[in-house]
């Protein structure tokens, strides 16, 4: 039997035509640049008084987007304090992988901390790590564990740098690298605070030179 042939296609049809059309559209936000949005949110209002409709209106994304890409508020909270935890761990990284002198380090280590507490479109944000241990982790414990994990780990990172320190001959034979950690991580919760208080960076910058002083000895 002879198989009959399928007609031309029309002049005037468009291309693609017959095949299936797609379905949906492309997400019309990037979740990244959404989620960096919410968590300045966060980091300015806080939980409790950052509403979904204040979400909405800063990532530019209507509720039931929100929902599927974050879940709820909690959620996003959750997902912001990681995204925050993520940012402030590249931006400490180099500087206590390197190898340079402890005090150079802690100068270092602080001025950093600075910059970030004291940005902010409208004033200093603070520690964000600060402001959730002072809220929502009270009372619930997932979020409690995640902070507890993230000040374990600047204790941790601050112990290992005095440790080399203490290894170099930088600080004498006596000297505690566990203690000192808590002594410079005390520190950094000290000039979040005084930041998002709107205390000076001079005035904090002196803090920082004592605590310096105290944890590793004075210049000559």
């Amino acid at each position: 039997m002879v198989q009959k042939s399928k007609p031309p296609a029309a002049a005037n049809e468009p291309e693609g035509a017959g095949q299936p059309k797609r379905r949906g559209r492309p997400r019309a936000y990037q979740p990244d640049i959404a989620l960096g949005k919410a968590l300045d949110l966060f980091r300015r209002q806080g939980f409790a008084a950052t509403s979904l409709d204040d979400l909405s209106e800063a990532t530019g994304m209507n509720r039931p987007s929100l929902y599927g890409a974050f879940g709820d508020k909690r959620e996003l909270y959750i997902k912001s304090y990681q995204r925050y935890r993520e940012d402030a761990r590249a931006s400490m990284a180099a500087i206590f992988r390197e190898e340079m002198p402890v005090r150079q380090r802690l100068e270092r280590i602080f001025a950093s901390a600075l910059n970030i507490y004291l940005s902010g479109e409208t004033g200093p944000r603070g520690c964000f790590t600060v402001v959730t241990a002072a809220s929502e982790a009270v009372d619930d414990p997932e979020i409690r564990a995640m902070v507890l994990d993230g000040l374990n780990e600047l204790d941790k990172a601050f112990a290992n740098c005095f440790r080399r320190a203490k290894e170099n001959g930088e600080l004498p034979a006596s000297a505690d690298p566990v203690v000192l950690a808590q002594i410079a991580s005390a520190t950094v919760h000290t000039i979040a605070i005084r930041s998002r208080a709107r205390v000076s960076r001079k005035e904090l910058e002196a803090i920082v030179k004592g605590a310096i002083d105290v944890m590793v000895g004075a210049k000559s």
